[in-house]
């Protein structure tokens, strides 16, 4: 009788939390009536995208400047707060994650209806919004969540020039640019960005994890661990490109499709600036190893 009454506590328990996390993750009143509004959003004006770009990369420069013309060459003590940084970025983008992606199936159950008309299938769906498609709802909700999760990911450009004393144009040209696209995802309505939200969480996710496990002391990190997961994205990402055009010119057309074609240029030339560096770092590392 104990056993029985400890499995039915148990499952008791389980079935509590799933009930809360469903209510936080879907169905509180602030994600299911979310609608993106430039009058009512934090940070949804043009006017704060461009400025907020501006201000990140003034002080990114001017920190480096100052540091290099005091010739400092110890790092600036920064204390626990890049691994806090570091834990913050991976439990907010599991959550993003796992918000994404209930709130993209309640989505297909509860629009399944209309796509068995139009013959579209859930994954055409991720692909290419139908035209029209109003930013609302759920899955916008967290596609805000992860706009606004951009500005903490751009702090650590300051950590890194505070304890490395180094900055780099890529680091700061690929954060100005995911913000812009992040804003560009609500701002119209674009198609793809569901994929994209949950391809990117997974990758921040993981390596954020790692960042703060060896901030902590443990094994040093390697670029490899990260780079290869970034190729890892970037390779889902053309795939899912590819997809979108096919779907455009075979369904009639998908919603957001101007401001896809912008993202998509954007995301050429911060792939070839990875590719680059990538390259680079690893005929450093090889020419060391030969050396040895």
């Amino acid at each position: 009788m104990q056993e029985i009454y400890t499995k039915s506590q148990t499952y008791s328990m389980v079935e509590f939390t799933k009930e809360k996390l469903k209510y936080w993750l879907l169905d509180h009143p602030s994600i299911v009536s979310f609608r993106w509004s430039p009058t009512l959003m934090w940070g949804s004006t043009w006017w704060f995208l461009v400025s907020a770009i501006f201000f990140y990369i003034v002080v990114g420069v001017t920190l480096h400047v100052i540091l290099k013309l005091c010739r400092r060459q110890r790092p600036v003590p920064l204390g626990p707060l890049p691994a806090i940084h570091s834990l913050s970025m991976s439990l907010i983008s599991v959550t993003i994650f796992f918000g994404m992606f209930f709130s993209a199936e309640a989505e297909v159950r509860d629009t399944r209806w209309l796509w068995q008309r139009t013959r579209t299938t859930p994954f055409e769906w991720l692909l290419c919004f139908p035209l029209g498609i109003r930013p609302s709802g759920r899955v916008f909700f967290w596609s805000y969540a992860f706009h606004l999760s951009r500005y903490l990911h751009m702090l650590r450009t300051f950590f890194v020039v505070l304890s490395e004393r180094k900055l780099s144009f890529f680091r700061l040209f690929n954060n100005s640019i995911i913000l812009i696209m992040s804003f560009l995802w609500l701002e119209f309505s674009q198609s793809l960005q569901v994929l994209a939200i949950l391809f990117s969480t997974v990758v921040c996710s993981v390596v954020y994890g790692y960042r703060f496990w060896i901030q902590i002391g443990l094994p040093s990190k390697t670029f490899k661990f990260s780079g290869n997961f970034l190729v890892m994205l970037f390779g889902c990402n053309l795939a899912c490109h590819i997809g979108v055009l096919l779907l455009h010119y075979s369904r009639g057309g998908c919603n957001g499709i101007g401001a896809w074609v912008f993202n998509s240029f954007l995301n050429v030339l911060i792939l070839w600036h990875f590719l680059k560096s990538y390259v680079d770092t690893h005929c450093q590392r090889k020419d060391a190893s030969s050396k040895k």
